[in-house]
Order: structure tokens, then C-alpha cells, then sequence
């Protein structure tokens, strides 16, 4: 990937696309969002760690930096590549980490819009529905988004998300703060819900996709006027979610002649700072990167209790 063609697609906030590097492993073709994506280099030697998990195959420096990296053809339960020193590796980036991945062949680019994207088909073999976030369909060809995130939780559960106790937190009533959560991921909801709760946040209203938590908005909106602040205070988004990206809903909110001055956080694994200036480019009022939950709660109140 050029660097020039990767800053041009970086450069791009809130249009409700992305674009996905389609890769290889066995005969499946996969895909990985653009922005999780350092660089993509010609395998190299790694360097065996004893006692660890048998997809890590080993780590390797780059640019100074050391990083694990995972065999996706063995943690998916394909078989090995029949060339191995003609394999890549997929530097990524995500959750303040950096892992390379071992992929059989990379192809190219593809700009799909969010709401092109399924569902996992239940047919869909054991090993790769379980890690599968959505299904693109390319002309004849299906294109499986893999869940990096997963993976790498999956291998080490260390590097999961785990709500820790609140801390820090000043005393005072935050029960009738009125919580719109967006967040694709069953399991990150309960733990978002969790930390809100354990917080003082009780008036939580949570949403699968930024779709259906902008229906609900414009719709509030709608009827209440600018009363709508008694129905929500502050918005939390995550990212890459179906139907609607978190950028494109917050450039939606910040656009809206009412809704325009309602909070909005994003909260996600794609938080770097090199992709600062996506979320600053359409308006969002802060941006913190997961797994920080207690930076996420103290956020919160910095914006809710610093309108008051």
C-alpha cells in the first residue's frame, strides 16, 4: 500500500465507508480495516518464545519495535501455506498495541460502505464464525471481516477487556444523566454497562448500530425540539459498527440544527494518534481508546458537570 494512496484514505471522516486490505489464508479470502493497518511487509524470521500460545509464532523487531506475531492460518484451522517464505505479515495497530499477523497472499484495496456489511452466515465454518464480524460480498467472491480484537483476546486474555474499579471519580449524583451507549459488540456493552453503572450511571439507553441510535436520536429530536436534553446528555460511540460507522454518526449529530450540541464520545480500539484528526474532523468532543474505561468515566464527567 503507497503511503500517498493510505494518508488519501485517512484523510477521509464521517462519509460511512471504509476501506478493507483483502488477504488470503488457505482458499478464504478476508478482510481488515485500512485504519488498523500499519504496513504490510515480506515475511521475516521470528524469534520463538517458549511457553506461549501455539498461534504466537514468534516475535520480531520492526523500526526498533518488538511485536508479537500470530499465525491466522493455525488459529483458524487452516493448513500451513504451501510457500511459507512467500507469506506477508500485516502489521496492525489497535487498543494501543501492536501485533503482526501471517496471512498467505494480500490482494488489494476495496472502499465498501458500512451497510453493505452482513451478518456471519450460520453455515459459516466453526473456526472462522466465531471470529467473523461480517460477511462482504464482492461480485461472485464473499470477503469474511475478520475480529481482530478477538483473536487476539482469544490468545491472550490478558490483553481483554477487563472493568477494574473506578477510580478517582469525585462524589456526585450522576443518576439522572441520560447515557446513549453505541456499541456493536455484545460483550463490550456489558462491560461499558458495568463501568457506568459502577460509576453512579444509572439512566443507560444502549444500541446495536449507529442506524438504530440515529433513528432513536433524530426521532427524539423530532418531537422534542431542543427539549431533547431531557432525553439524552451525552453519547458514547464506538467505531466500526454495521450499517453506520460511529464517524459518520457523529458527523450526523454535530450536523443536526438541534442535535448539534449534544456530547459526544468516541470510544474505540482505532483511537491512535495518527487518527486523532478523523474524530476532531467531525466534531467529536472527545476520543479515548479501549480498554481505558476509567478514562472513559472520568471524561464523562469532565463534559456533563463542565456544562453545568
Amino acid at each position: 500500500m503507497a503511503d500517498d494512496e493510505k494518508k488519501g484514505i485517512l484523510l477521509e471522516s464521517g462519509t460511512n465507508e471504509m476501506e478493507i486490505v483483502e488477504f488470503s489464508v488457505g482458499a478464504s479470502e478476508f478482510g481488515i480495516n485500512v485504519i488498523k493497518v500499519r504496513e504490510i511487509i515480506n515475511c521475516v524470521p521470528t524469534t520463538h518464545l517458549p511457553q506461549t500460545h501455539p498461534c504466537v509464532e514468534g516475535l520480531i523487531k520492526l523500526r526498533g519495535e518488538i511485536m508479537s506475531v500470530i499465525d491466522l492460518a493455525l488459529f483458524l484451522g487452516y493448513p500451513p501455506s504451501e510457500e511459507p517464505d512467500k507469506d506477508f505479515f500485516i502489521i496492525t495497530e489497535f487498543n494501543r498495541m501492536k501485533v503482526g499477523f501471517r496471512v498467505h497472499s494480500v490482494s488489494r484495496i476495496h472502499r465498501i460502505s458500512w451497510d453493505q456489511i452482513e451478518s456471519p452466515d450460520r453455515v459459516a465454518s466453526a473456526a472462522a464464525s466465531g471470529c467473523t464480524v461480517g460477511i462482504v460480498k464482492m461480485e461472485e467472491r464473499i470477503i469474511l471481516l475478520l475480529d481482530f480484537e478477538k483473536i487476539v483476546t482469544d490468545i491472550n486474555p490478558r490483553l481483554g477487556f477487563q472493568v477494574d474499579t473506578i477510580r478517582n471519580l469525585p462524589k456526585r449524583d450522576r443518576s439522572q444523566v441520560k447515557v446513549v451507549a453505541v456499541e456493536d459488540s455484545e460483550t463490550l456493552r456489558s462491560y461499558i454497562k458495568d463501568l457506568l453503572v459502577q460509576a453512579g450511571y444509572e439512566q443507560l439507553r444502549f444500541f446495536a448500530n449507529g442506524a438504530d441510535a440515529w433513528n432513536y436520536l433524530e426521532n427524539t429530536a423530532d418531537v422534542k425540539g431542543d427539549d431533547f436534553i431531557n432525553d439524552v446528555n451525552i453519547v458514547i460511540t464506538d467505531i466500526e459498527m454495521p450499517q453506520m460507522d460511529g464517524h459518520h454518526l457523529t458527523k450526523r449529530i454535530k450536523d443536526h440544527r438541534v442535535l448539534g450540541k449534544l456530547p459526544v464520545v468516541i470510544f474505540s480500539s482505532l483511537i491512535t494518534d495518527d487518527l486523532l484528526h478523523k474524530g476532531e474532523s467531525v466534531g467529536a468532543n472527545a476520543q479515548i481508546s479501549k480498554p481505558q474505561f476509567n478514562e472513559l468515566a472520568l471524561i464523562m464527567d469532565d463534559i456533563v458537570f463542565g456544562q453545568q
